[in-house]
Order: structure tokens, then C-alpha cells, then sequence
């Protein structure tokens, strides 16, 4: 069976990177692996950012790839507090969805991140 052992997340700029996913997500540093890599706490998943050359900084674009999908009790005060952290919110106002209500935010970098608060 394939099981997901860890999501990557490229980046052109680690510093930038770590500040955003600590400072602003709340994440916590877990290990930085030299210059380029470095590791997040995230439960049982880790989350690691990775500088990359082929990373291009697209904070103008609509949509990627892969969306990082993060779970919130409550969903209102997620949006408060990423507010006053001056996020570039994509959907800024709760919005139903299947499963309850999500967010959607970038990063530095253009990446997506959708909350999902689950009722």
C-alpha cells in the first residue's frame, strides 16, 4: 500500500520560506539540513522546504499544482489572525464546500494553502 511519508514544499528563498511557515502559519522548525533544506513539525507528516533553482517566485498566479490543505477549529478567527499577518488571501471569506468551510492563502511564493474548518 502507498502511504504518504512527507510533503516538500520548493522554494527559491529558505530564509523567506522558514519566516512565512513559522512566523505567519505557526509551524514550528524541526531540523535545517544545511543551507537548502530544512524540516517542519507537523504531527506525523513532515513538511519539508526545500530551495530549489527551478523554484520560480509567482506570487501573481491564479493557481498550482498542489494545494497544502491545513485543518482549523475555527475557522473566523484563522482568517483574523492571518489578516493581521497581511496574507495574500486568494478567498478571503469563509466559503462552504463539501465537507464545511475553507480559506484559501498563498505563500511568499505563489504556493497555495487552503484551511478547512470540517462541520
Amino acid at each position: 500500500m502507498n502511504q504518504i511519508c512527507v510533503i516538500s514544499i520548493y522554494v527559491p528563498n529558505l530564509s523567506e520560506a522558514i519566516d512565512f511557515y513559522t512566523n505567519v502559519l505557526g509551524f514550528e522548525l524541526n531540523k535545517q539540513y544545511g543551507p537548502s533544506i530544512a524540516s517542519l513539525v507537523h504531527g506525523d507528516l513532515p513538511i519539508v522546504l526545500e530551495e530549489s533553482d527551478s523554484a520560480v517566485y509567482e506570487q501573481d498566479r491564479k493557481a498550482t499544482g498542489i494545494a497544502l490543505g491545513l485543518k482549523t477549529e475555527d475557522i473566523e478567527l484563522t482568517v483574523k489572525s492571518l489578516k493581521e499577518k497581511g496574507v495574500n488571501f486568494i478567498v478571503e471569506e469563509p466559503t462552504d464546500c463539501p465537507p464545511g468551510k475553507y480559506i484559501s492563502i498563498k505563500d511568499p511564493f505563489g504556493n497555495t494553502i487552503d484551511y478547512l474548518q470540517f462541520i
